[in-house]
């Protein structure tokens, strides 16, 4: 293998003129072994997949690189005005096969790798992921960003690059357990380093009246502890178009190594200890803020983000525009990925006010023309709040903004509403109480010209509570972009084979233009065309079991069950625990000898729980634990399984979504703002059981009814429910979940660990449950047994997948971006060079 790898290179053509790269087999085959050989320096004797995979993706960087610096020629000549996506996370996943795809070179590829003896499915599994970000938040973005460059649109991501991503999970005895994920370990070919755009980002310190050059005092940020914030720029590549933007990571550092005056006096802790304070920012992917110093770091990496994010925004604009922002407003928007990066309108204050000397009203003129803020949370304890005390010790001058900010905004709802303390008092920016709290939600609010949701359901919920005063205030701020996903890596790369029947029977537009997957839908009555649907979904069903068996070592499972599947991050408000509470009853059914007319199914779990949370680490075990008795019990073989896939993360979700027939989307009615794993799943094929909530409905609406198994209280019944729930009564009511109880009680599923399922027996039995357990069972157990019921008649379930991926088109991430676009950016599309 590596012998063909070591071919004689050609000798390097002048740095200027350099001719277009080859997107040829041969030129592809000659690029990888020259990378092999020189760039990393390896030799016949090399047997480590890493390095023929770095190869490959150096070759396939190459080909980016000229779109990449093609890409920002045109923005650069054409002035364009510019989008900057702000985001605490950034669930990339892998990135080889999405470039591979987007430059239309897996074929070539392919050939240019057999070629070389070596195997694609080899290397591209070798790529770590790029585990930046927690979950749906985070892998939003990348698809943001992925559709961004396929509208080519300028529009520039900003993040931080954490030296550890998201922890590695284990399951060890049914237990939760993390490990540090260190994907950086073996270094990452797909960054480039840009020292010389580093920026300097202050800390602590205190602010002081200086009286400037022409006598006017101004306020000065001293004594600060700085440390430098470098750029790592990741290419984004858009679908076989030519234009590729930039995804720019921040990585902290200190501003110098050590104390050379500590180290000679022998004291090397101290020496480095500055270096070190200035790593930790961005060493691990959200720390675990339950401790002070935790919630100090926290705040630290959101400033961090927006203060080096704004000022490489503004270092762009003075160089070619100078210290003109008369058009600054009319060529830049900011849109704040939820509520982490807004303490960004308070440090672009700072910049205009304190670095060009504005005046207040002129900064402030810009500030609300330039930030856009999206919403991803109806819950109040996820909205960031900060303690003054804190705010005063790291950003001092920060939170003098803050108060003028909220002077200034408390008179204006004073004229509107004189007298109205309580109302004021409600939407003060700074939160009263035993200890004063910077409501940070509500800076992003005031500080926007675009306040967004991100379902219909969600923003309406935000504009009837959470921020109902807001929207009396400025009801033309608040406006609704419901979430979508990329096609390209959620069909067109994870789903081949699907992907190639879809081509092949209505075109390849809908790669671009998913609204085009409707044309599927007279397909379903083509007795042929669901044969080979249903083939296709079985070949990835062996896939997914193939995945499963060499991540855990699961034996063999009948791909003719039906896949049930839960795959999320791991919280009481999405309720895996409805779910194995539902596969105790089928359990149950078992043990009583009522499989009469049985749907053979497995049931799948995959997710990570914060480490710092209790509840969902128990839910966890309680799986595993029931997974476990179920394995053991021959009267379950064949007609029940369960599983927990551990360490799930976006390189899973790729082959677990298009292995799925029933997707679970359960969460309580009005705690989902939206949901993207919903989508992912629909567009593969899979049906969905669920509630009213988030962007379950408009998909129920897309699909219809009859295609859509639901459950429930809505959203209003939820919350006329709360005050008179007997989740006790309801237990003693329904005979089927007061036998699941039974189970729970005796401790059938933790015979040897007494009480460990205590907390959620109570918990379900709490007439305080928020998340209102008891009271959908019922109403789910009736809606998994129409599901189960319809997936005994194949030829009738796979016209209702059929269905469902071509009633899909409304959640692809193009269009919500082009809503974005049209509604809050108004950006307009440039052609790189190279492409036109």
């Amino acid at each position: 293998m590596i012998n063909k790898l070591l071919i004689k290179s050609t000798p390097t053509p002048a740095l200027t003129d350099k001719p277009p790269l080859g997107m040829e087999p041969v030129s592809l085959a000659e690029d990888i072994s020259r990378h092999f050989n020189y760039t990393l320096g390896r030799d016949k004797n090399c047997k480590s997949a890493h390095y023929s995979y770095s190869a490959l993706a150096l070759a396939v960087r190459d080909r980016l690189m000229e779109r990449w610096k093609s890409t920002a020629y045109a923005y650069e000549e054409g002035d364009s005005k510019r989008a900057y996506y702000l985001s605490l996370e950034f669930l990339m996943g892998r990135t080889l096969g999405n470039a591979m795809l987007n430059l239309g070179l897996e074929d070539p590829l392919h050939k240019a790798l057999h070629e070389l003896g070596l195997d694609m499915e080899e290397l591209v599994d070798s790529e770590p992921d790029a585990g930046l970000g927690n979950g749906g938040l985070g892998r939003l973005a990348a698809c943001f960003v992925d559709s961004c460059a396929t509208l080519q649109l300028p529009v520039m991501g900003y993040g931080l690059r954490y030296e550890y991503g998201m922890f590695r999970q284990n399951v060890e005895g049914g237990q939760q357990v993390e490990e540090p994920d260190h994907w950086l370990r073996n270094g990452h070919v797909w960054e480039i380093e840009r020292p010389e755009l580093a920026q300097r980002i202050r800390f602590g310190g205190r602010t002081e009246i200086q009286e400037g050059p022409s006598r006017v005092k101004r306020v000065v940020w001293v004594d600060t502890h700085d440390v430098l914030a470098l750029p790592y720029d990741i290419p984004v590549p858009g679908y076989q178009n030519g234009t590729v933007n930039t995804l720019r990571l921040w990585k902290s550092s200190a501003t110098d190594e050590f104390d050379l005056g500590e180290f000679n006096a022998g004291s090397y802790s101290e020496s480095v200890a500055a270096k070190n304070t200035a790593e930790h920012i961005t060493m691990v992917l959200y720390p675990n803020d339950a401790s002070e110093n935790g919630k100090e770091l926290r705040l630290r990496q959101q400033y961090f983000l927006a203060s080096a994010s704004l000022q490489d925004a503004i270092r762009q604009w003075v160089r070619k525009h100078g210290k003109d922002f008369s058009q600054f407003a009319e060529k830049n928007c900011f849109q704040l990925n939820d509520t982490h990066p807004s303490i960004a309108v308070a440090e672009l204050m700072r910049l205009l006010l304190d670095e060009y000397d504005m005046e207040w009203g002129e900064a402030w003129a810009i500030t609300t023309r330039t930030m856009a803020y999206t919403n991803h949370t109806l819950l109040p304890e996820a909205l960031e709040r900060w303690p003054v005390r804190l705010f005063r010790q790291l950003l001092p001058r920060l939170l003098e903004i803050i108060f003028d900010i909220n002077a200034r905004f408390m008179g204006e709802v004073s004229n509107r509403w004189p007298g109205d303390f309580d109302r004021m008092r409600r939407m003060s920016l700074i939160e009263e109480g035993w200890e004063q709290q910077v409501r940070m939600a509500y800076l992003a609010i005031v500080g926007s010209y675009s306040v967004n949701g991100v379902a219909e359901l969600h923003s309406n919920l935000l504009k009837q509570g959470l921020f109902h005063d807001f929207y009396e205030l400025w009801p033309q701020k608040f406006n609704n972009k419901t979430n979508g996903v990329t096609p390209r890596r959620w069909l067109a790369w994870c789903n081949p084979k699907l992907s190639a029947l879809i081509s092949e029977t209505i075109g390849e537009g809908w790669v671009t233009d998913l609204a085009q997957l409707s044309k599927l839908a007279p397909y379903a009555e083509d007795a042929k065309f669901r044969a080979r649907w249903r083939e296709i979904k079985h070949g990835n069903k062996v896939r997914l079991l193939e995945f499963k068996k060499k991540e855990m070592g699961v034996e063999a499972i009948d791909p003719n069950m039906m896949f049930d599947v839960q795959v999320k991050r791991i919280h009481e408000y999405k309720r895996q625990l409805l779910n194995v509470l539902h596969v105790i009853h089928l359990y149950d059914r078992i043990k009583r000898g009522d499989t009469a007319n049985w749907t053979p199914r497995c049931v799948l779990f995959g997710g990570k729980a914060a480490p710092g949370y209790f509840m969902a680490k128990l839910i966890i075990k309680l799986i595993n634990n029931v997974a476990n008795v179920i394995d053991k019990d021959p009267a379950a073989e064949g007609l029940l399984s369960v599983v927990f896939v551990p360490n799930y993360r976006v390189s899973a979700m790729e082959v677990i979504c298009a292995g799925t027939d029933l997707s679970e989307q359960i969460s309580t009615a009005g705690k989902e703002a939206s949901g993207t794993g919903n989508m992912k799943f629909m567009i593969n094929g899979a049906l969905t059981i669920g509630t009213l909530d988030g962007a379950n409905i408009e998909i129920r609406e897309e699909v219809g009814d009859e295609n859509f198994f639901l459950f429930g209280l809505t959203a209003e019944e939820v919350e006329n429910t709360r005050g008179n729930y007997d989740p006790n009564a309801i237990i003693a009511a329904n005979d089927e979940l007061h036998r699941v109880m039974h189970y729970l009680e005796i401790s059938h599923f933790n015979k040897f660990e007494p009480n460990i399922f205590d907390p959620i027996i109570m918990s379900i039995r709490n007439p305080h449950d928020p998340w209102l357990t008891a009271a959908d069972f019922g109403s789910y157990v009736q809606a998994q047994q129409k599901a189960a019921a319809a997936y005994s008649d194949q030829d009738a379930w796979t016209k209702m997948s059929i269905l469902n991926t071509a009633a899909s088109g409304k959640f692809s991430s193009d269009r919500t971006i082009s809503e974005y676009n049209r509604d809050i950016w108004k950006l307009q599309p440039v052609t790189p060079l190279l492409a036109r």
